[in-house]
């Protein structure tokens, strides 16, 4: 008895049953197979090809296609990028492909090996791919990135992982994101703590200009603020900024006293002697900045963690560039 010739053995019979699936899917799915079939190629290079993963991944990182970056990264990797702010996701692209802006990636070949081209804005970066080393689940691709007339290279590790290959490092570094993540952090938390000395100092500046102008001290913040049209006053001096003036120095709340003059009997000496205190502490601890200062009126700053708590004239000395 002769078989079906749809179920005949050999290349044949592969290429009958291989139409039709495809058949079978375009009635099952209708126009939504087309869409899957096509991205066959494409997921079997991803699974077969670490150049062509590089590839992917350095254009979503071009265009700023986080979801699509993310899909790169290893799983644990991939989890901590998303969990990152907008600004580091960001960051962590442009980076990639050396522009602060999103662009549009194009792709060619020099000697058989890909080129990845990003423009922005008038500006190209290219990142010109060397021949590809596996090594087991391993896979290291040279990237040289012509800068002037010099050229920059850089070697790109990747890793097979579910069958996919995944970034693994840039030059000899790990792509370890949840460790960067702390990094990021503890950097933020240290540039919010510098903004807010430099706010403290702004203000002390501000509080001895008041008091050289009108011969005391303010009795609040508020009037060192924003003057209306009709000029400076006592009450809206114009010395400081709407926030600053409110006591608000991005993540950190000031807080403002007088220290009485001693020793002089004259009212009007008093109040020309009169100094100040400035203490600064974040709002939310440990998001906002983790250390509270104080600054007093001859320019002492002083500070510690405080777990939130208001620092005094009793807690170490801080050097800083405006120390006196």
């Amino acid at each position: 008895m002769h078989q079906p010739h749809y179920f005949a053995s050999g290349v044949a019979g592969r290429k009958t049953r291989s139409r039709m699936l495809t058949i079978f899917l375009g009635l099952l799915l209708g126009p939504a197979a087309h869409a899957v079939l096509a991205q066959r190629p494409a997921l079997a290079a991803l699974n077969s090809d670490p150049a062509f993963a590089l590839q992917e991944m350095l254009t979503a990182a071009c265009r700023h296609d986080e979801s699509a970056f993310a899909s790169h990264l290893t799983t644990d990797n991939a989890a901590a990028y998303r969990a990152l702010t907008q600004d580091q996701r960001v960051a962590l692209l442009r980076r990639m492909v050396l522009l602060d802006d999103p662009g549009k990636p194009l792709l060619s070949s020099s000697g058989g090996n890909t080129v990845v081209r990003c423009s922005a804005d008038g500006v190209d970066a290219e990142l010109r791919f060397g021949v590809t080393d596996i090594q087991e689940n391993l896979a290291f691709i040279p990237v040289a990135v012509p800068e002037g007339d010099q050229t920059q290279s850089i070697r790109f590790g990747l890793i097979k992982q579910g069958g996919e290959w995944k970034l693994l490092s840039v030059g000899l570094l790990l792509i370890d994101i949840p460790s960067l993540a702390k990094q990021w952090e503890q950097s933020e938390l240290e540039a919010r703590e510098r903004d807010a000395i430099a706010a403290m100092r702004k203000v002390a500046g501000a509080l001895k200009a008041y008091q050289k102008a009108y011969g005391n001290l303010p009795e609040a913040l508020d009037q060192l603020g924003p003057s209306p049209g009709d000029g400076a006053s006592p009450e809206s001096a114009g010395l400081l900024d709407a926030d600053l003036a409110q006591g608000v120095a991005g993540g950190y709340r000031l807080r403002y006293s007088i220290v009485p003059a001693t020793g002089e009997e004259d009212v009007s000496a008093r109040n020309r002697g009169a100094g100040f205190t400035i203490a600064a502490t974040p709002v939310v601890y440990g998001k906002d900045g983790r250390r509270s200062f104080f600054l007093d009126g001859t320019g002492v700053l002083r500070g510690a963690d405080k777990n939130g708590a208001v620092a005094t004239d009793d807690d170490p000395r801080i050097q800083d560039d405006g120390t006196r």
